[in-house]
């Protein structure tokens, strides 16, 4: 059920993170803030696919 997903950053569109998802019980698209190295700052992070 678990399906594995990329996070790419919301100013510089790089895929910083991956991680998994339950697609079951949350069908849209994730968007977490978390911290982009090329930025150098927390950004929002969206699901790409």
């Amino acid at each position: 059920m678990r399906d594995i997903i990329t996070l790419a950053c919301g100013d510089c569109k790089n895929r910083n993170y991956t991680t998994t998802k339950n697609k079951k019980t949350t069908p849209d698209r994730l968007e977490l803030k978390k911290y982009c190295r090329h930025c150098r700052k927390h950004t929002m992070h969206k699901e790409t696919k």
